[in-house]
């Protein structure tokens, strides 16, 4: 046996949308109830669980063999359930074989190596196609597709409230339609892995992957204890406030968007909106009594600190939250996305005694709270990072590169006065700006108005911005005006002109290779046109995929590139690009390789978290920052004359510093 295709179905009373599969797995009511798989390639069986079927020996002895590759569509499911299942067959589990986590580490918990397993979904994503089997098989045109009913089935025999509608729950005709569906499902996913085995994944990638389920494995721990008493503090805010707002405006739901309008209306405020740039905006004209109104509004409707909850629902019973980040979850860069928790959208932190709130909210100190703290929800809003801490007699290092994407773009472009920037001081907002407007950088201090518009201008401009780029970066908020963001676009292009030849040397390259079907380089990027998809070959020798692409007309009568993939109505649609937008893809995919590659050389370090360009380990008390940082700002093989910075902090409880 050399492949295993896998597919299961699966019964917890533990929702697996809001607390991820570890924890879904974790419950005490969990059980296999399908069990499909195809050895080689060959005829799909399934094994009826529940009704007392019996999976062959070979083949659990195969998911304890890392000889077999197993194959999975979103194979963490399948791991994670089998590591149970296994488990309570009375099958050992070694995780510890080729993983270096600690049994400290991983608790109670044991999960099969994931070494020796293949997801399907990643593969999928890696050719730039939908991260659902439904949907590649759609887009694939695939005979093989999902049966229609599997919704209903999986409502009825997967979960509470099916259970407790059904009797004779295994024995009816939609049972052996179930059986069905699983059997499609495996016929479905080997199908679709066949389609992409013509454009393997490096194993290189593969080894990435297995590096980030190990990390997913292992989880970070919470502070459930804080947890539970910033709930209850926030509960108690809410009470006051919601007596503050009746007060105020006599309203029977002050929270409901419908009655506040109206009664924002009644007092010669009128809006269409109540979301919070709007109130913010409402705030600064409106009299005192109803600014007051709005003020509390917002306190009501912070809803960040609806995070703590989401933790006491997917955290494990050994207080570590796992499952957090998904491998190719940005299937056009390949960049790690967040699950659950979303650790890559926590709110910021800024209050200047962080560790004096955490302590008043898990000593119970509520009145001293409220009196120290005008704003309670907000306060609670920047400690959500703080629930996360180190297992005892540990510390979190936390490790980012600085100005990743403004060092890859400049690297790529050969932008030498920036290369120059990065290779001393590093002040590119400071360096930008005197660039910029030809004055000396010595006179470009912090909060300095040119200072304000070298930040804004690196911020929006670096992917082909314009007015509309910097106003939704905020520069109007920023204290810019209209008649300024022009010339700031003009002056930013003009002091880069190297970006600027980058993006449509890009443009050029791209339409080439799609309007010959061909293969073009620049700037050491491979563009090349095979079996009807646009690769771009970056300089790790990873690939970005793109869908179908043709040559189109765009909104300006110009010719563009277009291609298939998931747009920004979260649907399968047709894509319009340029160069400015394939560069923004190229740097983020470039940025994403120099944290792939930290990833993999800290591998034998407890990376209990990345967010972002951040790097995040338990550490041992004597392990050496510096070193950490050093370690990190190494250039990878494949990336010479890249200038790369990390800086980093250490802490009792995650925080950005």
């Amino acid at each position: 046996m050399k492949t295993l295709h896998i597919d299961l179905e699966t019964f917890s009373s533990v929702d697996l949308s809001k607390s991820g599969v570890y924890k879904y797995a974790e419950s005490p009511d969990f059980k296999v109830l399908l069990f499909g798989y195809s050895i080689d390639g060959g005829t799909v069986e399934v094994v009826d669980l529940a009704n007392g079927g019996e999976v062959p020996s070979e083949i659990i002895d195969a998911l304890t063999d890392d000889g077999v590759i197993k194959i999975a569509f979103n194979a963490m499911f399948e791991r994670v359930c089998l590591s149970r299942w296994l488990s309570d067959q009375g099958v050992s589990l070694d995780p510890f074989a080729d993983n270096h986590f600690s049994s400290e580490h991983l608790g109670l918990a044991r999960f099969l190596n994931p070494s020796s397993w293949r997801c399907a979904m990643v593969h999928a994503a890696y050719m730039g196609l939908p991260l659902s089997l439904e949907n590649v098989a759609k887009v694939l045109k695939l005979e093989e597709q999902k049966l229609n009913e599997g919704k209903r089935l999986i409502k009825k025999f997967c979960t509470p409230h099916g259970r407790k509608t059904q009797s004779s729950l295994f024995a009816d005709s939609d049972w052996q339609l179930f059986i069905e569906y699983n059997r499609r499902d495996v016929e479905t996913e080997m199908v679709v892995e066949a389609r992409l085995t013509k454009f393997p994944m490096p194993d290189w990638v593969w080894e990435q992957y297995t590096g980030d389920q190990q990390i997913n494995d292992c989880g970070v721990r919470l502070d459930m204890r804080f947890v539970k008493t910033a709930i209850a503090a926030d509960e108690r805010s809410r009470g006051k406030l919601l007596t503050k707002m009746q007060e105020l405006t006599s309203l029977e739901n002050p929270n409901s968007v419908t009655q506040m309008k109206e009664w924002l209306a009644d007092n010669g405020l009128e809006t269409d909106t109540l979301d919070k740039k709007a109130v913010t905006e409402m705030m600064k004209s409106a009299p005192a009594g109803l600014s007051e109104v709005l003020a509390t509004r917002q306190q009501l409707a912070k809803s960040s600190v609806s995070k703590y909850k989401a933790m006491q629902k997917c955290v494990c019973v050994d207080d570590r939250v796992r499952g957090l980040f998904q491998f190719y979850g940005a299937n056009r860069t390949g960049r790690w996305s967040g699950r659950l928790l979303q650790p890559q959208n926590l709110p910021q932190n800024h209050l200047p005694d962080i560790k004096q709130a955490r302590d008043l909210v898990i000593n119970g100190d509520f009145a001293a709270l409220e009196m120290l703290y005008e704003n309670v929800p907000s306060v609670l809003s920047e400690l959500i990072r703080t629930a996360f801490v180190p297992k005892k007699g540990c510390k979190f290092i936390v490790a980012d590169f600085s100005a990743i994407e403004a060092r890859v773009i400049a690297w790529l472009a050969d932008e030498k006065w920036r290369n120059d920037v990065f290779a001393s001081h590093g002040k590119i907002y400071e360096a930008s700006a005197a660039q910029m407007f030809k004055v000396p950088i010595e006179s470009i201090v912090k909060g300095s108005p040119l200072r304000q518009k070298g930040k804004i201008a690196e911020l929006a401009l670096g992917y082909g911005g314009s007015v509309g780029a910097l106003k939704a970066m905020g520069a109007l908020e920023m204290g810019l005006n209209e008649p300024e963001l022009k010339p700031l676009v003009d002056v930013w292009r003009e002091s880069n002109p190297n970006i600027v030849q980058f993006w449509w040397d890009v443009d050029r390259a791209a339409k080439n290779a799609v309007r010959n079907k061909t293969e073009d380089e620049t700037h050491g990027i491979k563009f090349s046109y095979e079996s009807g998809m646009l690769f771009i070959c970056l300089p790790s020798g990873r690939r970005l995929c793109y869908v179908k692409p043709k040559i189109s007309v765009n909104q300006f009568g110009g010719d563009c590139v277009t291609y298939e993939g998931v747009g920004g109505t979260k649907k399968w649609e047709r894509i319009e690009s340029y160069g400015p937008k394939f560069v923004e893809n190229i740097v983020q995919a470039v940025s994403r390789d120099v944290l792939a590659h930290a990833l993999q050389t800290f591998r034998n370090c407890d990376i209990v978290m990345h967010i972002h360009d951040e790097i995040v380990i338990e550490a041992d008390m004597r392990m050496s920052l510096d070193v950490v940082c050093q370690q990190m700002s190494r250039t990878p093989p494949w990336a010479d004359g890249l200038l790369l910075c990390a800086d980093g902090y250490e802490c009792e409880f995650y925080k950005k510093d």
